[in-house]
């Protein structure tokens, strides 16, 4: 594992968490978590449409090969230590920081749930929405259809569960939350979809919810990191 990773990225402040990332929706969630934590951090951008994620720098830092990843100086031995796999940085910050995570078991458990909801069904199944609604070469009706109908589904799962809630976990904002709301930005801002699902229509719980996150000082300032826009 690198200190560093000068060779392509200029590290000004080794004492802070290296950030490689970009302001799509799982850099998103990763910035939001920095911010709202007070850890600081120094950001670098990994341009994936120019295949920076392939570069010996960054396979040594994910070797995945896909953002977001970070470098803490300070890890759990008091040596430097990399975290790849955006839902395991999450859980990393939160228990380093000891903000955005439950300490009571049962509700802890239920946290990570949904935290996993997101990174097994939210992400997954939005962004393969996203490939066959705007960005695939041909046009696939069958590709947008199906992916259309699961994203919908699992708004529907997310409406329900904010009734009556301020955030997932109740009037806590937790790594649930940091890990969800900038996907559901993504079908807007990313791919133009907010009408083809209905979001404000039939999902105004879900929307009112992603705007209080969105709105919140601290994640409104990770959601500008390294900005694709």
């Amino acid at each position: 594992m690198p200190s560093n990773s000068a060779d392509k990225w200029s590290i000004q402040h080794p004492d802070r968490i290296q950030l490689y990332s970009l302001g799509t929706p799982n850099g998103q969630k990763v910035s939001v978590a920095l911010e709202e934590m007070n850890l600081p951090y120094e950001a670098h951008r990994v341009d994936i449409l120019s295949g920076d994620q392939f570069t010996e720098a960054f396979i040594a830092i994910n070797p995945n090969s896909k953002i977001p990843a970070i470098v803490d100086p300070n890890g759990p031995t008091g040596e430097s230590f990399a975290v790849f796999e955006s839902g395991a940085i999450l859980l990393y910050l939160a228990e380093k920081s000891g903000i955005g995570l439950p300490t009571e078991a049962a509700a802890r458990s239920e946290c990570l749930q949904w935290l996993f909801f997101q990174m097994g069904g939210v992400g997954p199944m939005f962004g393969q929405f996203g490939h066959f609604y705007k960005y695939a070469k041909e046009n696939i009706p069958y590709g947008i259809e199906r992916y259309k109908k699961e994203a919908r589904r699992l708004l529907g799962v997310l409406e329900q569960r904010l009734q009556g809630k301020d955030f997932l976990m109740g009037t806590d904002y937790t790594i649930a939350d940091m890990a969800t709301f900038p996907w559901i930005g993504c079908l807007d801002w990313g791919y133009k979809a907010a009408e083809t699902l209905q979001l404000e229509s039939d999902f105004p719980t879900v929307m009112s919810w992603y705007k209080r996150c969105a709105d919140r000082p601290a994640s409104a300032r990770g959601l500008k990191v390294l900005s694709i826009s």
